[in-house]
This record gives C-alpha cells, sequence and structure tokens, in this order.
C-alpha cells in the first residue's frame, strides 16, 4: 500500500472514530419547548481560595449576566438551560490523547490559564476546580449548537475559548468549544456550512489552526492585530480578515464591520453561524487596547443577529474575552436589546414585563 493509500485510510479510520464518539455522546439533549436557548450552569463559575483572581478574566461574569437578566425579568431561572460536562470522549472529537493528558499536569494548565499558582496545586484540585467548569461551557457550546438548529438561536452565556485548537491550549482557554460545537453539528445536526463570525479583539487562532484549509468551515475575524496571540501561520488560514488596530472608536469599528458583513454574505452561505462575541472590544479593557462603547458592543451584537435573521441562518452566541466587572453588565443589555428587537424571542419568560 502506498503511503497516500494508508495516509487516506488513517484519516477514514479517525473520521469513523469521531462520527461513533459524536453519535454516542449524551450532550445533545433533549430540551422541553418550555426552556428558552439560553445556556448556563452555575459550575460555570470558577471560584477557589482567591486564586481566579490572579487573572484578568472576570471568572464570576457567566453567573452575573444571568442575574441581571432574571433580576430584571427577561429570564426565569427554571427556563434556563442547563448543559452536561463534556466528557473524555467528547473532547476526543477534536483534542488528541496526548493533548488531554497533559492537563494531568498543573504546571500545563498553570500556562495555559496564565495563572503561575495554579502550579502548585495537586491536580485533582485543578481539575474539579478549573478544568471542570471549562468542560461543563464545552457541552454548554456543544448543546447551544442544536438549540441553534432547532428555535433559530441560542446563546450559551460561555465558551468562547477560541485560542485553544486541538493539540494546544493558551489565553485562558483549555478546551476547543468551537470546534467541538462544529464538529457535532457536522455530524449531529447534518450540516455542511458553518460560518464563524469571531468578534473578540484577540485573535481566534485555535479555531482557524482546526478549521486550516476545511471548506466547510469560513472564517471572518475582526481582531486586534497588536495584541495576542501574534499567530501568523494561523493568520493565513482566516477566510476573510479585518484588522482593528489599537485606539480604534465605536463609529469606525461599526462601519468596518457593516462592510465585513456584507462582503462574508456575498462570499458564503452557511447553514449555521457561530458568533464569538467577545467584550473585550470596551474601552477601557486593560487587554483589548480598543475603544469600543457599551452602546456599541450591543450595536456590534444586534448587527450579527440582524444578518443572521434576515439571512434565515441559525446563529448561536458565545461570551469568550471580557476583562472588565462592566462586561457582565453590557452582555445582559445586549441580549435584552436582542430581544426588544425582536432579534430573539424571551417573550414568554418576561413575567408580564
Amino acid at each position: 500500500m502506498s503511503s497516500s493509500s494508508s495516509s487516506s485510510a488513517s484519516n477514514a479510520d479517525d473520521e469513523t472514530l469521531r462520527r461513533k464518539r459524536i453519535n454516542s455522546s449524551k450532550l445533545y439533549l433533549d430540551v422541553n419547548p418550555s426552556k428558552v436557548p439560553v445556556i448556563y450552569s452555575s459550575y460555570y463559575d470558577i471560584s477557589f481560595l482567591g486564586i481566579e483572581k490572579l487573572h484578568p478574566f472576570d471568572s464570576s461574569k457567566w453567573g452575573r449576566i444571568c442575574r441581571f437578566l432574571i433580576s430584571e425579568r427577561y429570564l426565569d431561572k427554571k427556563s434556563i438551560v442547563e448543559p452536561l460536562e463534556a466528557s473524555t470522549d467528547d473532547l476526543l472529537v477534536v483534542h488528541t490523547e496526548a493533548y488531554l493528558k497533559s492537563l494531568k499536569n498543573s504546571m500545563n494548565v498553570a500556562t495555559i490559564t496564565e495563572v503561575p499558582p495554579v502550579a502548585m496545586l495537586p491536580n485533582f484540585l485543578v481539575q474539579m476546580r478549573v478544568l471542570s467548569p471549562f468542560r461543563r461551557q464545552v457541552g454548554g457550546t456543544i448543546v447551544a449548537g442544536k438549540l441553534a438548529k432547532e428555535r433559530g438561536w441560542a446563546i450559551n452565556v460561555g465558551g468562547g475559548f477560541h485560542h485553544c485548537c486541538s493539540g494546544r491550549g493558551g489565553g485562558f482557554c483549555a478546551y476547543a468549544d468551537i470546534s467541538l460545537c462544529i464538529h457535532f453539528a457536522f455530524v449531529g445536526l447534518n450540516i455542511s456550512r458553518v460560518m464563524i463570525i469571531d468578534l473578540d479583539a484577540h485573535q481566534g487562532n485555535g479555531h482557524e489552526t482546526d478549521f486550516a484549509d476545511d471548506g466547510r468551515v469560513y472564517i471572518m475575524d475582526m481582531y486586534n492585530p497588536q495584541i495576542y496571540p501574534f499567530d501568523m501561520t494561523a493568520r493565513g488560514y482566516i477566510n476573510q480578515k479585518v484588522e482593528v488596530v489599537s485606539g480604534t472608536a465605536t463609529d469606525e469599528y461599526l462601519k468596518k464591520l457593516d462592510k465585513a458583513l456584507e462582503e462574508a454574505g456575498r462570499n458564503f452561505a452557511p447553514e449555521l453561524i457561530v458568533y464569538n462575541a467577545g467584550t473585550d472590544i470596551l474601552d477601557g479593557d486593560p487587554l483589548g487596547g480598543l475603544k469600543i462603547s457599551p452602546d456599541g458592543v450591543v450595536q456590534r451584537d444586534e448587527r450579527v443577529f440582524r444578518f443572521a435573521r434576515e439571512r434565515n441562518i441559525p446563529i448561536l452566541m458565545v461570551t469568550s474575552g471580557g476583562y472588565m466587572k462592566t462586561s457582565a453588565r453590557v452582555i445582559a443589555d445586549s441580549i435584552i436589546n436582542l430581544s426588544k428587537k425582536g432579534l430573539i424571542d424571551m417573550a414568554s419568560q418576561r413575567g408580564g414585563k
């Protein structure tokens, strides 16, 4: 057998195993129609001896978003979809065994999460307090794909770990939830064309690496090229690069976004949109370098959801990066705006509002 034939056979075997893992997964929950496609679990939030405060990311952001929505009666606690935690078999749909094994070393997890003291913790604690919350959010992103197909939209209040690829983590991203969600959709939802709209301030080098030269996935990435991760190889895999340099303000940003969405709509006709809605573009964010107002973020999200709605394309949103305490309020305000504009349907949960 020639080396090319051997390689083809190996790829076919890998794909068969991937399909088997997806078909046997429990992550595609059957969700009661009375629930809204907003996915969250209290297990998302990371809290352990204050160590989480050593990274600028607000690891209680996810819970605070839901509390804002509940307190303003746009969401009922009982109507939130609670996801399952991704298992090792689920993660192996994308990740290599070697990479997952590397996470059993606390030093490696400390490097990925950018929190050095994690290296000194016993790994069972790291698994329980750091990686388990991430795996639960992976489960949230994956079931969001199913709900988006069924309902037209879904929002995972967590997720968006766009720096992680199959064999490497980094930038506070330990698992490749976006890549996993898309592979689950290929098999479980019979979808063959997916668009990633990545509007986090940082380049999404993880999913770009995973879908390098994969014609089924179209990536539009609008990012600041002057900040992490400086991954020039992954930039070569972006179908539509939109670079916004440090100091870019709201009006210029939204004009660039309008033009980019118009171009993306001409270039590709997806059956699903994965929207990585990082709020690290906010003015004052310590890492993003951009100067977008809170209302600018609300307008940005409205534009993306309107883009999907006008084309009748299911859309799922993940919240990704955002390194200020104000991010949770801005995300909640954006979700409320989407509801008010009729771009998502949370009417049954307004409790008479």
